[in-house]
């Protein structure tokens, strides 16, 4: 059978957006010559759609809009994502499906199995699960349909099972021949190579060929790869769609094909391709022509700077350098090497008058200003500062923050945490490094005293980061523990060795809950970002 995979970027919500998305790629699969064309998961709708469909008007909308799509097929098969309704008066009554067209109706739905409630994915709380799965005769096949989480249960892949069922083995029991899951598979570095020895383990195992189409695109926080794959019946990789960006990928179950080895980039060259294209899907979604950084000489700015400029081009960025009486002369002269070296449009406006007329206005109410307040006070003028620009001139602002900072609270809220979008707030700081070097791997772009220098907020003489923080080699390993392995205190200490400077840490991330809540969106790249896939209590008492 020869397949079409339709790699889309949908809009959440946008029914009409996306209606004209899977029509368009229908008849460039009929025109070559495909059998079946095939969408992500929910591509009808966006995923993930959340509380939108909790709204009758807007589920009725996707039914009427799915049934439009349905009307305009002919022989060649159609399979998309969309939500559909049921009335069993048990659980929500609706869920999350794959529907199959052709002959201008819509002819099999099969519900989705296996519903994710953990990390990101919270879709217990609107769908409910399939309590049978079918397979579906056409054109001499009998397609095994199945979405996203359904195919991630595999008992020959997985040492420990999340579910007691497995929707693809279900389907090769009633006699499929051929697999075809549809999925929306957030992006985190590393899970496009362990999806692709997950998915040829289940195809050589079963002898059976697969296609896995999933979407493109970033909503808000989620980055979506694309990255979609085709399997012979041997388990070896035929296709792969292109990596954040759409692609349309024929597949023939009876052709022989090449083996494609590898699917995955180096570390660096991923993940800074995830957050460029991250930061334009977000400006692109919301219309936002420009985005403002404010620029302090220091690596993580630069950085983001950097991944601005890929994604938006050098006219549509701006920076601010907002000196002090504490920014050293190497700050400003680094940022301005960065700044003609990208091409960017620059303001240098000092902020000194600012703090040394707030200080004085506030004599009368606050005695002895100083220490953390005045720190606080510099940062916040500069979020003042960015903020009025922004509000002014219409960009977008970026936030600077790393993961190791947001972690520990390095941060000063309605200050350097002001902004729309925190673009690299899931990188750790030395990984941070690991990406300007990839920057400067033909060139040298962003400075070598950038990178080089110790890091400082340069908020008080001779200010470094390791005065209050332990080196970012041994904090960066703890966070890791605690954050990404959901390590505690003990397994951490055994590790690590050093009691309280671990205790420590775990102290500064547990305290700082308050701040992260309220901070910008940040680009997920990792395998547990702050914001909604890690829900930790503010108010607390497990570590005192």
């Amino acid at each position: 059978m020869k397949l079409a995979l339709c790699q889309i970027d949908p809009i959440i919500g946008d029914l009409e957006y996306n209606k004209k998305k899977i029509l368009d790629g229908y008849k460039k699969g009929i025109e070559a010559g495909a059998d079946l064309v095939i969408f992500p998961e929910l591509s009808l709708v966006g995923y993930p759609p959340l509380d939108l469909v909790e709204k009758k008007e807007f589920r009725l909308a996707v039914n009427k809009t799915a049934n439009e799509i349905a009307s305009k097929t002919a022989s060649v098969g159609l399979i998309f994502g969309a939500i559909t309704e049921d009335d069993d008066l048990i659980g929500t009554d609706v869920h999350n499906s794959a529907l199959l067209c052709y002959e201008g109706k819509i002819q099999f739905i099969q519900h989705k199995t296996l519903i994710p409630n953990y990390d990101v994915f919270d879709e217990m709380r609107y769908f409910d699960p399939s309590k049978e799965v079918f397979v579906h005769q056409f054109k001499g096949e009998n397609l095994g349909i199945s979405i996203c989480e359904d195919i991630w249960n595999d008992a020959d892949y997985w040492y420990r099972r999340r579910y007691t069922r497995d929707p693809i083995q279900e389907l090769l029991k009633k006699g499929a021949t051929i697999l075809i899951n549809i999925s929306a598979s957030p992006y985190s570095y590393g899970k496009r190579q362990a999806r692709k020895d997950m998915l040829s383990t289940l195809c050589r195992t079963d002898k059976l060929p697969l296609a896995y189409t999933c979407c493109v695109g970033a909503q808000t926080d989620l980055i979506f790869d694309g990255a979609s794959m085709c399997f012979d019946k041997d388990g070896k990789l035929v296709k792969v769609g292109k990596s954040f960006e759409e692609d349309f990928i024929l597949f023939d179950t009876e052709e022989k094909y090449e083996e494609i080895k590898n699917c995955e980039g180096s570390f660096e060259e991923e993940v800074f391709k995830a957050l460029v294209f991250g930061l334009k899907e977000y400006c692109t979604k919301l219309n936002f022509k420009k985005v403002l950084v404010g620029l302090s000489g220091g690596i993580d700015s630069a950085l983001v700077t950097c991944i601005a400029v890929e994604a938006m081009g050098a006219e549509n960025v701006h920076v601010l350098l907002m000196p002090s009486k504490y920014s050293s002369e190497g700050s400003v002269t680094d940022s301005l090497k960065l700044i003609r070296n990208l091409g960017i449009l620059f303001n240098n406006v000092s902020i000194q008058p600012v703090v040394d007329e707030t200080i004085s206005q506030l004599k009368s109410a606050l005695k002895n200003i100083g220490g953390l307040t005045e720190e606080n006070l510099q940062a916040r003028i500069r979020g003042l500062y960015l903020m009025a620009y922004s509000n002014n001139e219409g960009h977008l602002l970026l936030t600077t923050g790393n993961k190791s900072e947001m972690a520990v609270g390095y941060a000063t809220l309605y200050g350097d945490m002001a902004g729309g979008l925190a673009v690299i707030a899931d990188v750790y700081k030395t990984d941070v490094y690991k990406i300007a070097n990839y920057i400067n791997r033909e060139k040298e772009i962003i400075p070598n005293d950038i990178i080089t220098k110790a890091p400082s907020a340069e908020l008080k003489p001779n200010q470094k980061d390791q005065d209050t923080l332990p080196p970012y080699e041994l904090l960066d390993k703890i966070l890791r523990m605690y954050l990404e392995e959901n390590k505690e205190f003990n397994e951490i200490k055994e590790i690590i060795g050093d009691e309280e400077v671990v205790l420590k840490v775990l102290r500064m991330v547990d305290f700082s809950e308050y701040k992260r809540k309220q901070a910008a969106p940040a680009l997920r790249v990792s395998s547990k970002a702050f914001g909604y896939g890690r829900r930790y209590p503010i108010v607390q008492g497990w570590r005192k």
